[in-house]
């Protein structure tokens, strides 16, 4: 019974995560319309796009390769299963031991790697310029994040999700500057992988500006729902990932039964709310910056994630 338990929770959680993407999308469109004075979309109207491109036909490029089609199902495999094992509602699932940071960071710059070779295998001048400002910053971005791995696991002693989350819910941590930097340097990096505001608009299609937009604009119908519901899972994967290490407050444990099971889900839905919109604030507030400028912020990313790491050094040679 306790493994079935387990079995079931776990399937919960990969099918709340990727119910869960959509909603989050027109949560924050909605509430930085609403910001605007405008009224906005509907909360639900990221699942009616879905919808629709799924019933579309597929318009494939004359010079379409193999890796074309494929692309996007690998993208949202593999996407899904990043955000599946991030502990959201309960810790220490029964694939809790693969949650760990170098391993979601490996699958998540796998689904980029498919991302840009897809959007270079067209040949449109729009899907290289794309692929080619993607990996520029993920140049940038992947070593930020990897420091602030190591600034993680210099205070917990893991990279794993379940042991981190328990050693910040412990009198232990106390309050340490390096993880406030770190946490920064971390809500950096997200903005920039999820091609955010300032550093990317989800909402334009200027070609002297977007990103990951540029990438997929040869794609439609099923594949370019399961790349949108791919992004929405990744936007969600980041808040999830904040949570779940600097507020990992009333993450249910294993086998704990459905009241605290209940808690841990209101908590987790009260958490994305919060992430949501705190990012539809800032976005709201700040204009984008312009593309030279983007090595600049995730250059500053960086420098916090050295810094966090060096101040624990210090710290503990003292």
């Amino acid at each position: 019974m306790v493994v079935i338990s387990a079995l079931l929770a776990q399937a919960f959680q990969m099918a709340l995560v990727v119910l869960l993407a959509p909603l989050l999308s027109g949560f924050i469109r909605k509430l930085k319309a609403r910001l605007l004075r405008r009224q906005g979309a509907s909360l639900i109207q990221p699942y009616r796009d879905l919808l629709r491109l799924l019933r579309k036909d597929v318009v494939l490029a004359e010079n379409a390769s193999w890796l074309f089609r494929v692309a996007p199902y690998l993208i949202f495999a593999v996407t899904w299963v990043a955000a599946a094992i991030i502990p959201t509602f309960a810790a220490g699932l029964i694939f809790s031991w693969t949650a760990d940071l170098i391993a979601i960071i490996a699958l998540l710059g796998s689904a980029r790697f498919f991302l840009a070779l897809a959007g270079m295998d067209t040949g449109t001048s729009f899907g290289g310029l794309g692929s080619s400002r993607e990996v520029m910053i993920a140049t940038l971005a992947e070593p930020s994040m990897l420091l602030v791995i190591f600034t993680l696991a210099l205070v917990a002693g893991s990279t794993q999700l379940s042991t981190i989350a328990a050693f910040m819910t412990s009198p232990e941590v106390g309050l340490r500057v390096s993880l406030g930097i770190a946490l920064i340097a971390l809500i950096m990096v997200a903005i920039a992988e999820n091609a955010r505001i300032p550093v990317d608009n989800p909402a334009t299609h200027l070609e002297l500006t977007m990103v990951h937009e540029a990438m997929v604009l040869e794609y439609s119908g099923r594949h370019l729902a399961m790349i949108e519901l791919a992004a929405s899972l990744k936007l969600l994967l980041y808040i999830s990932l904040i949570a779940c290490i600097f507020v990992p407050w009333k993450l249910a444990a294993l086998a704990a039964g459905p009241a605290t099971y209940a808690v841990g889900m209101f908590a987790y839905l009260a958490k994305l709310a919060v992430g949501g919109a705190l990012l539809a604030l800032f976005e709201t507030a700040t204009a984008k910056m312009r593309l030279f400028r983007v090595p600049e912020f995730l250059g500053a990313a960086l420098m916090l994630g050295l810094l966090a790491t060096l101040l624990l050094f210090v710290s503990r040679s003292l």
